[in-house]
């Protein structure tokens, strides 16, 4: 007898002042993919929404730290929010992964796949990249 089991989502964030990036996995947890990118402010009331209509895990937020592995200047801006979200979340698990060169890959990404400059201008793209590129590299970890 087959029994199948339904997994849920895990969903990364790419924290930023500005914007926040968002990906997802399918439910099998297979493949990463981008999601959205929305304003910082508005990153609760969003994630809210999503999980009326989506089992999510675990959430998986990028590390921001400089080479030395100390935190970066980023970090100030990221540990609040993570408090926030473990405190409005308490039954999502959060993992954090090292994001150190999520960007520059992301910005790569964009190049390799032929993009047009004017389109890799767009910071909210470079977002939600950069958050698929930290949960696919969470999903490897894990592999």
């Amino acid at each position: 007898m087959l029994y199948f089991r339904i997994m849920s989502r895990l969903l990364a964030i790419d924290y930023g002042q500005k914007r926040v990036g968002i990906a997802v996995t399918d439910n099998e947890q297979i493949i990463a993919s981008g999601l959205t990118t929305v304003h910082s402010k508005d990153v609760l009331f969003f994630l809210e929404n999503y999980l009326k209509s989506e089992e999510v895990e675990c959430f998986v937020i990028g590390e921001a730290k400089n080479l030395d592995n100390s935190p970066s200047e980023s970090a100030r801006f990221i540990e609040p929010f993570v408090k926030k979200l473990s405190k409005t979340f308490p039954e999502i698990k959060i993992v954090r992964v090292d994001e150190r060169f999520s960007s520059k890959i992301a910005f790569q990404t964009m190049i390799d796949a032929g993009l047009k400059k004017k389109t890799r201008r767009d910071k909210a793209l470079v977002d939600k990249v950069s958050a698929t590129i930290i949960l696919q590299s969470y999903l490897e970890s894990r592999a």
